[in-house]
C-alpha cells in the first residue's frame, strides 16, 4: 500500500468506528477520534461543536447496541494534503439516507488521525 492509501484506510477506520455503538456510547472513544476543533452540521441542519458532541454523542441515535444502526455504502476518501483526508459515502439509518462528508486530520502520531469536521445532508426518499 502507498501512504495515500494507508492514510485513507485510517480515516475510513476511524469514520467506521464512530459508527459503532460501542464507540458512540464512550466518552473516552469519542475524545480519541474527535479533533479538539470538530464541527458538524447534521442532517438535521443543526450545527454542533466538539463539547457538544462529546457530551451528546451516547444520547444520540445509533449509540444504543440495541437500536438501529447506520449502515454506510460506498464509502471512499481522497487524501487532499499531508495529514489531510476526505471521505464521502452515504448511509441508511432507520428508513432514512442522508449524503456524508468527513475530513479527518493527523497532526501528529501521538493522537493519530481525528475528524475534523462532518457535514450530513438528507435524501428525499424520492432520490434515486
Amino acid at each position: 500500500m502507498t501512504q495515500e492509501s494507508d492514510d485513507v484506510a485510517a480515516a475510513i477506520a476511524g469514520e467506521l468506528s464512530l459508527m459503532d455503538p460501542a464507540v458512540r456510547s464512550s466518552r473516552t472513544e469519542t475524545v480519541r477520534l474527535l479533533d479538539p476543533e470538530f464541527t458538524e452540521v447534521g442532517a438535521s441542519g443543526r450545527y454542533y461543536t466538539y463539547a457538544e458532541t462529546v457530551a451528546e454523542l451516547s444520547d444520540h441515535p445509533g449509540s444504543s447496541p440495541t437500536g438501529p444502526r447506520y449502515e454506510p455504502t460506498a464509502i471512499t476518501g481522497t487524501l487532499l494534503a499531508p495529514g489531510l483526508v476526505h471521505l464521502t459515502y452515504e448511509t441508511r439509518f432507520a428508513g432514512r439516507r442522508a449524503r456524508r462528508s468527513s475530513l479527518w486530520r493527523k497532526k501528529d502520531e501521538r493522537t493519530g488521525w481525528r475528524m475534523y469536521h462532518h457535514q450530513a445532508t438528507p435524501v428525499p426518499p424520492d432520490v434515486p
